[in-house]
């Protein structure tokens, strides 16, 4: 392929750039990453292949010649990387930070590549480039061997499920294309991918800034060397494209399509499997069955679709079926749980915080889940299994996890589209985790809801009232269990049945194994939220009189309980207030460090931001708060 000319007007752009496209539109496609330690040349080889594949325009080139000399490593030669690593942070440093991706062809196959971060401190970035990759390069300096970072992308490759590996010993023009050194780092490599389960990988020794053995091999550097060139080996590995079809049929649902009352169908991509009109299909997780009465796409209904195509389904029975649902093959549906151990990298500055809720994206599945504490860290230096409480950035562990309803799922070894997740911070709206589902815990499948012959509105009803969680938030010493107490005196004068729960009471037994750290808290409320749940079940009106500092578990609890049952109060009493009452004394032990993570102190508190009832106990006695109350909440039938 000719090497493009710069282009005068955006016509023309677009002519050129859609004419390139129609001339490579039938060629396959193989997404790689490149990987490996800071410095091993991943941006140096990737720029390479882009200018030996004559994809770059002249003005890129000039552009490209001109930084060379301005930012450029490599003396009065061109500087290759600098193709890549585009950001101005990445240049002053000189290495790679975010994820780059780059499209180029040969006259055999299209490729994507990710340039992925070295450093440690990117991890996160690495995990983002190689999801969906089907290939991975890792880089080894040849001067220097196989290193930590090695070791650890290539565990992160494993765990990705890329199964196609290549060992690029780079910069063996630094030692003088010795076969030795050569062969020593493949040795040391192969016995480290054998104890991960990387049994095949394909060794090729490359100077990416030279081009030795880039784009042709053997290179007249290393006549000892027989294997394949980069670019022929690329161009050759075989991506089974076949195999997803070859799987079961699922397709989650993307949205449904209502155009008209006449007609109703669930779009999505199909993950894996064929699909045919006639053929008996299942909802998963509700478990109902139908037919499919057709294929519909913009340009008319299929006879069939298979993995990777878009359509709608429409089918013959009127069945629940919404977003994040997900149709299957009738006879081998998928599992369907809501608890199931996975494998996860940590992303986010702010460690874990088990027994938190955050939001799981599966597909298109949006759900509530908690991590329960990590069964164990993973030690990228030795791969032995660490004690771990909680998991910091960029570290790797094993844990458990529940969500607030079941999803649909494959183990990720089985399907990486039906079997990865993301964790959302639900206030920051930061993805803070990325997961691979390991199995689902046997226990979810024992563990099944009774129905009960008496419901919640029966004992409401014999109780003549509707039932409540009256949910008391604020500092310690605000006045929260006073003024709850006063609440409950009132309710019950008017004959309502009422039950306190209050945070010194339930330490006492409930929750006397908890201590006051982050995580201890998180489980204190979810217990008290569950106990509240089920008072509420029983019809009572629930009291409760907890500190509770963090919004996610009050908003955890609030999910809990029917629409518009959970009555949030916020004990609106300054800090200064609260710390000159000091009842208990717990604000002078807590300022002379004898108590540790006391609220307001050394543990932060996030108040409401909108609560549904807020009283101040500087303007307000307790009992006069206690009657504002019960006027915003009357009439209580």
């Amino acid at each position: 392929m000719d090497t493009p000319s710069s282009f005068q007007t955006d016509a023309l752009i677009a002519e050129d750039i859609d004419a390139y496209l129609q001339q490579h539109q039938h060629k396959s496609l193989l997404r790689f990453i490149t990987c490996g330690s800071v410095d091993d040349g991943k941006s140096t080889l990737i720029g390479r292949l882009l200018y030996d594949s004559k994809m770059i325009f002249e003005d890129q080139l000039a552009a490209l010649e001109s930084d060379s000399v301005k930012h450029g490593t490599q003396g009065q030669e061109i500087d290759f990387a600098l193709l890549v690593d585009g950001l101005a942070a990445e240049r002053e440093q000189g290495i790679t930070i975010d994820v780059a991706y780059r499209f180029f062809a040969t006259e055999k196959r299209k490729f994507i590549v990710a340039d992925t971060p070295g450093h440690e401190q990117y991890t996160r970035n690495m995990v983002t480039g190689a999801s969906t990759a089907d290939l991975a390069v890792i880089l080894v300096d040849a001067r220097k061997g196989v290193l930590q970072q090695t070791r650890r992308h290539s565990y992160l490759v494993h765990l990705l499920g890329i199964r196609h590996v290549v060992l690029a010993v780079n910069k063996m023009d630094l030692v003088g294309y010795d076969r030795a050194k050569f062969d020593g780092i493949v040795a040391d490599y192969t016995a480290f991918a054998n104890s991960i389960g990387v049994t095949v990988f394909t060794a090729i020794p490359i100077s990416g800034f030279k081009g030795d053995n880039i784009t042709s091999a053997p290179s007249a550097n290393t006549p000892w060397y027989d294997g394949p060139a980069l670019i022929e080996h690329l161009e050759s590995v075989e991506v089974d494209a076949t195999a997803a079809q070859a799987q079961s049929f699922r397709m989650p649902v993307q949205w449904v399509n209502r155009p008209n009352l006449d007609f109703r169908g669930f779009a999505g991509q199909i993950a894996s499997g064929t699909i045919r009109p006639g053929d008996t299909v299942r909802i998963v997780p509700s478990g109902k069955t139908s037919t499919v009465k057709a294929i519909a796409t913009f340009d008319g209904d299929l006879d069939e679709a298979v993995a990777g195509q878009s359509v709608t389904l429409t089918l013959a029975d009127e069945v629940d079926c919404s977003r994040g649902d997900l149709i299957a093959a009738a006879g081998d549906p998928p599992q369907a749980s809501d608890q199931f151990c996975a494998t996860f990298v940590w992303m986010d500055e702010e460690a874990l915080k088990p027994g938190r809720g955050y939001w799981l994206k599966l597909g298109t599945q949006m759900v509530t889940a908690t991590v329960q504490p990590p069964k164990y860290e993973i030690d990228m230096g030795s791969l032995e299994h660490l004690a771990a409480k909680t998991l910091g950035l960029n570290a790797i562990g094993v844990a458990e996890f529940a969500t607030d309803r079941p999803i649909a799922f494959e183990p990720y070894d089985v399907s990486r589209q039906l079997g990865g997740f993301i964790l959302i911070d639900k206030f920051t709206n930061a993805t803070v985790a990325a997961g691979m589902i390991a199995f689902n815990l046997r226990r979810a499948d024992n563990v099944h809801w009774q129905p009960l012959a008496i419901t919640r509105e029966d004992h409401a009803g014999l109780k003549n009232q509707t039932p409540r969680v009256l949910w008391f938030t604020g500092l310690s010493g605000s006045g929260k269990s006073t003024i709850a107490n006063e609440v409950e005196k009132q309710l019950f004068l008017m004959n309502r049945h009422t039950f306190l729960l209050d945070g010194d009471n339930v330490r006492h037994g409930l929750n006397r194994d908890l201590g006051f750290t982050e995580t201890d808290r998180i489980e204190n409320i979810r217990r008290v939220g569950e106990v509240a749940k089920l008072m509420a079940d029983a019809g009572l009106i629930v009291l409760t009189a907890f500190i509770s500092p963090f919004r996610a578990e009050r908003d955890m609890v609030r999910t809990m309980i029917p629409p518009g049952e959970f009555i949030e109060i916020f004990v609106d009493t300054p800090l200064a207030v609260a710390e000159g009452r000091d009842v208990k004394g717990l604000y002078k032990k807590a300022r002379s460090g004898e108590l540790k993570n006391f609220t307001g102190i050394d543990s932060p508190y996030e108040p409401p931001e909108a609560p549904e009832i807020r009283v101040n106990t500087v303007d307000m006695t307790p009992a006069e708060a206690a009657r504002y109350i019960i006027q915003q909440i009357l009439p209580l039938k």
